[in-house]
């Protein structure tokens, strides 16, 4: 098949891409550094061209409230209308477990906006919702510090690997369009502060983690449901300390 992964330079995008070519088909790697602009709308047509479905791995490369509803209203809008015009048969789009748990937050009243998008199209559409990325948990180690403390709520979260998430996008790809959501988690459900303790004693980092009940997770105070999915979500292999004996540097 000819598939489109929107974003295809990125972190998922890159994994995506290189999955989908081994497998055999056709994809072009659509970012802007490629010419092709979803806000713009620039390439979308030549790109989109004999393409049966799209992948939609796109992030806005900035997270203020304003900035990010607008890239996902628009990038969302314009994709949807140039892929109805070339036939595209399936699309498919990357968003978050809890999503609608979590609106509070300017970040996921934009990716419930993209969802929403998607779900009014008319084209067969399936959603994939992941959990957090292993490979964000420094990011997350990041917000939270202040000095040498690292404040975190202790909820529930079940975070996955990027390769699995780029692989379980693969497969969605090729299977027929489902016209709603699948969840996607890793194989262990963990404590966010533990989480990144366990982080950060994997490198040596001399930070402490605390643990608050009201530490807020991108403006939001976190429960047990806030960001782990609900029942038979599709589960990625990889365990976190099979991740981080391999992702940190041996001393």
């Amino acid at each position: 098949m000819k598939i489109v992964v929107v974003g295809g330079s990125g972190l998922i995008g890159t994994k995506l891409v290189n999955k989908l070519r081994q497998l055999g088909h056709e994809v072009v790697a659509a970012s802007p550094a490629s010419g092709v602009n979803t806000i713009t709308g620039e390439g979308l047509a030549e790109a989109l061209a004999g393409a049966q479905v799209v992948v939609d791995v796109a992030n806005s490369p900035s997270w203020e409230d304003k900035a990010v509803l607008e890239f996902f209203e628009t990038s969302g809008r314009n994709l949807l209308a140039a892929e109805a015009a070339a036939g595209v048969g399936h699309h498919v789009a990357l968003s978050v477990v809890g999503t609608e748990r979590l609106l509070a937050s300017g970040y996921f009243r934009a990716k419930m906006a993209q969802e929403n998008l998607i779900k009014a199209s008319k084209i067969p559409y399936t959603i994939l919702r992941s959990t957090q990325f292993f490979e964000f948990v420094s990011g997350i180690a990041q917000l939270a510090t202040d000095g040498q403390t690292v404040r975190l709520s202790p909820a529930l979260v079940q975070p996955v690997v990027s390769d699995d998430v780029a692989a379980a996008l693969a497969d969605v790809a090729v299977e027929e369009p489902v016209n709603g959501t699948v969840e996607l988690a890793g194989p262990e459900p963990i404590r966010l502060d533990e989480l990144v303790r366990r982080f950060l004693s994997a490198n040596r980092d001399a930070r402490k983690v605390t643990t608050d009940v009201h530490a807020l997770y991108f403006g939001i105070e976190l429960n047990d449901q806030s960001l782990t999915p609900g029942d038979n979500p599709r589960i990625g292999p990889t365990r976190f300390e099979n991740w981080l004996s391999r992702s940190v540097p041996q001393k």
